[in-house]
């Protein structure tokens, strides 16, 4: 699995990225994770509200924070 998490380095897309790699251990996931703070890249996937997730290539969310278990509940579906 490969995610990406879409933001300027803002405290929020900082706040989701940690989150995303805590719910990734929780849930014993196998993933990439990288950080994507080019903005002519984030706009390239249609997002204008960061942060966003990018989960193999597809925006599963975007212009918000979730809870780690919602971002488990995200990844493992």
């Amino acid at each position: 699995m490969e995610i990406k998490v879409l933001g300027p380095g803002c405290p929020k897309c900082k706040t989701l990225e940690k989150a995303t790699l805590e719910a990734i251990a929780l849930a014993g996931i196998e993933a990439k994770v990288s950080k994507v703070e080019d903005i002519v890249e984030i706009m390239n996937y249609g997002v204008m509200q960061t942060p966003a997730l990018v989960v193999d290539g597809k925006v599963v969310l975007k212009g918000r924070v979730p809870s780690v278990d919602d971002i488990k509940n995200i990844l493992t579906q």
